[in-house]
């Protein structure tokens, strides 16, 4: 039952990390440290080897270094990269292409959406601060909400999801 608990951090940090981007623009780095802090635990917890461990870092520090390299160029926020490379941790490489192909597919509907929200006119109508800050021109996309969506979509499939289940 313990397990189950520590398998609910990730939806739970994930959730957090996308609603934060939301309202504010920004992915506190408390969110990928402590994605990155319990996979450790969960992962010993659910009996995965020191291989399948050392593969998932892997499969991180990749995704890392190519959302670094995005940041580098302007098309990811950093916040994005490091929740991204968190995320990444935590579903390891037997499901990280399914996971960017949902990240790539659902950041595009977000930034579209977006965008076509940005073109309607906020004439006298009664807006939370963070709604007007996401319809200024120019401003960023959300993307934490594409990548928690994604990674919320592809865990029940990961080796270590699967590994807590049984």
């Amino acid at each position: 039952m313990f397990e189950y608990a520590l398998l609910m951090v990730f939806p739970a940090l994930l959730a957090f990390g996308g609603a934060y981007d939301l309202l504010t623009m920004t992915i506190p780095n408390r969110v990928s440290l402590a994605l990155v802090g319990l996979f450790l635990v969960v992962a010993m917890i659910a009996g995965l080897s020191i291989e399948q461990i050392l593969s998932h870092f892997a499969a991180g520090l990749l995704v890392l270094a190519a959302g670094i390299a995005l940041f580098a160029i302007g098309g990811f926020g950093g916040g994005d990269a490091k929740l991204l490379a968190a995320a990444a941790l935590w579903i390891g490489f037997e499901q990280l292409l399914p996971f960017l192909v949902y990240v790539t597919f659902f950041g595009g509907l977000l930034a579209f959406a977006i965008l076509f929200y940005r073109r309607l006119p906020l004439l006298g109508v009664y807006a939370p601060e963070w709604a007007i800050k996401l319809h200024k021109q120019g401003g960023g996309i959300p993307y934490g909400i594409a990548i928690a969506s994604s990674a919320l979509l592809v865990c029940p499939k990961t080796a270590l999801f699967i590994a807590s289940a049984v």
